[in-house]
């Protein structure tokens, strides 16, 4: 028999952890990871311009990796002890030093940047311009969870890794570097900000 999409567990307005606990659908934490999904959406769009077949496979890995961020945040690392039996592949220093590589890649072949741009230009540069505020939304949010008071489900306090901070501040940089790149690329320059015009 198929797998039903819905399981109706969620009908009350919560839902579960990895690990088992219930929450609320409002949780910070559920809010949180629930912004990094609205992030791999925001990438799926700008990927599915198919607007630069080199971006796009980078679009595809940077998808990839915030699945495994998103379970990394749905995991409160109190919820591995003792026995590790609700144990997830957790985001790393090594993925935060490949973004600062990717950017330094890109930003090598981009013009100095030396006056305030506004998001836009090709589609898929304003994409991905989109895709970074988002990203910026969730790195708040997860600030805000790694700050946050206990919980009735996390009575020993809000656990988060901290990487994952890093990974989503980096992102955001990457993503701005990508949408200048893939603008020049394609023979379009940055939008630039010329200042509030008379009406």
């Amino acid at each position: 028999m198929p797998v039903r999409i819905y399981t109706r567990s969620g009908d009350t307005g919560q839902t579960g952890l990895f690990g088992g606990k219930r929450v609320s659908k409002d949780d910070l934490r559920v809010e949180a990871y629930g912004t990094v999904d609205e992030l791999n959406a925001a990438l799926g769009l700008a990927a599915a311009l198919q607007a630069d077949a080199g971006l796009d496979m980078l679009l595809t890995d940077l998808q990839s990796d915030l699945l495994l961020l998103g379970a990394d945040l749905a995991t409160p690392i109190a919820a591995e002890e003792p026995d590790r039996r609700h144990s997830v592949d957790r985001v790393h220093s090594a993925q935060v030093e490949q973004l600062e590589r990717l950017i330094d890649q890109y930003e090598a072949d981009l013009p100095p940047l030396t006056q305030f741009i506004l998001p836009g230009g090709r589609p898929l540069a304003a994409a991905l311009h989109w895709a970074r505020v988002v990203c910026r939304r969730a790195e708040r949010r997860c600030v805000t969870l790694a700050g946050a008071e206990p919980s009735p489900a996390e009575p020993e306090g809000r656990s988060i890794n901290h990487e994952v901070v890093r990974y989503l501040n980096r992102l955001s940089d990457l993503l701005f570097v990508l949408a200048r790149a893939a603008n020049h690329r394609a023979g379009t320059g940055d939008v630039v900000w010329k200042g509030r015009r008379e009406r």
